[in-house]
């Protein structure tokens, strides 16, 4: 098996591809090791010294280290972990990964749908180029709230990708739309 690694905007993050299918569909985002219990990939990743977040993709391992920690002396342990992991035969996942938008019903709930198209058409490819996601958290008042996972996470370039990209295209094609804000789950 061999495991390609690929560099993400955020510094802390690198991105893993193992060459075959991890989730499959959907994604799964572990911020720390006490969400990881549904997931033996992410369990055996955050055993090593050093991992603070580990995030799946259809076809790609992301994993956040610590500040204080080198990815020369991190990345070898978490090859051999995700290498270990795949040749157990094990799941990514034990039971369906989570729907990655929130749901919202109510006056706004056409608006809501057409800002989810977008999203899964034309920003979660990009975002998952470079390691992450971003899902649908909800909509009030013109304001499209947003969660950044994975590489997105911490990034120092979110704000910008947000602000520049996300929220101008949500408003060139939803009139509806006024801002764009992050928010933390």
């Amino acid at each position: 098996m061999f495991i390609q690694t690929e560099s993400t905007p955020n510094p802390a993050t690198l991105k893993f591809l193992p060459g075959q299918n991890v989730l499959g569909q959907g994604t799964a985002d572990f911020p720390n090791a006490e969400d990881a219990a549904s997931s033996p990939l992410a369990r055996t990743i955050f055993a090593q010294d050093g991992v603070t977040g580990v995030f799946l993709g259809s076809d790609f391992i992301t994993v956040t280290k610590a500040e204080a920690v080198d990815w020369a002396h991190v990345k070898p342990a978490i090859l051999g972990a995700i290498m270990e992991h795949f040749q157990s035969g094990r799941p990514a996942i034990e039971g369906e990964a989570a729907d990655a938008h929130a749901t919202q019903d109510g006056p706004d709930s056409e608006i809501v749908e057409q800002i989810k198209e977008l999203l899964d058409t034309r920003v979660r490819p990009a975002v998952a180029q470079d390691g992450g996601d971003i899902t649908f958290h909800g909509f009030e008042r013109g304001v499209v709230y947003l969660h950044m996972k994975g590489a997105c996470a911490g990034c120092p370039s979110s704000t910008l990708t947000l602000k520049m990209g996300i929220e101008n295209l949500l408003r060139h094609y939803i009139p509806e739309v006024t801002e764009v804000r992050p928010v933390a789950v």
